[in-house]
């Protein structure tokens, strides 16, 4: 761990967008890694997929450490105690997971390293917020969508949230989800594109990469 739940947390809020991705070959990580870095990204989510997703987490966290000194490397799709663990044991700086785990926030807890859980419910908002969130997960998010965030946040101002899954780079989208009060948005395949990655089109990510940031930056200073 780089980084403080706290500071984790900072780059979020001012930042708006944590990209998602994950790919069996460490190489491809660690161009995505780059362009999503040299596109203005200072986070990124790396899911858990596979049975040795964490050896090619633990290669490019310390390809993050030594080339990429400001960005913050997370883990996506934790759902137990003992992954998460081993995540942070491999550099994690934030951990999400896809439902709300208490046994997850123990240990995160005592790392003080930043966790978000998929919530759905005001009650699991709630919860998350007593064992201590920061900023809690609405997934999936395309289900819910940015009339729930609104909802949420009238009664609870206090609740910082970021949808993921549901989530495009378009303006519209972009836009219904913050000026519903989101703090920042989790983005997958609609930000690191199949084809983009087929026809090995890293400038293509920076470039795509930069451009949300610019659109979210907008609606943040509304």
């Amino acid at each position: 761990m780089r980084f403080s739940r706290i500071e984790v947390a900072a780059k979020m809020a001012e930042t708006g967008l944590v990209p998602l991705f994950y790919h069996r070959d460490i190489e491809v990580c660690k161009q995505v890694a780059r362009a999503c870095y040299d596109g203005g990204a200072r986070l990124m989510e790396m899911t858990q997929r596979g049975d040795f997703a964490h050896e090619v987490f633990g290669a490019l966290s310390k390809y993050i450490s030594e080339e990429l000194p400001e960005m913050a490397l997370g883990v996506g799709s934790v759902t137990d105690a003992a992954a998460a663990s081993l995540y942070m044991q491999l550099g994690a700086d934030f951990v999400v997971t896809p439902v709300l785990r208490e046994d997850i926030a123990i240990v995160c807890n005592r790392r003080k390293v930043l966790w978000s859980p998929g919530c759905g419910t005001l009650g699991e908002i709630a919860r998350a917020e007593e064992l201590g969130c920061e900023i809690v997960k609405l997934f999936p998010g395309g289900t819910y969508g940015p009339d729930f965030v609104k909802a949420i946040k009238g009664p609870c101002p206090w609740t910082s949230i970021m949808p993921t899954g549901g989530v495009s780079a378009d303006r519209a989208n972009l836009a219904s989800w913050f000026d519903a009060g989101a703090t920042c948005v989790g983005m997958g395949s609609k930000l690191i594109t199949k084809a983009s990655l087929q026809n090995k089109d890293y400038k293509g990510i920076e470039d795509q990469v930069r451009t949300v940031l610019g659109i979210i930056s907008e609606f943040k200073q509304r």
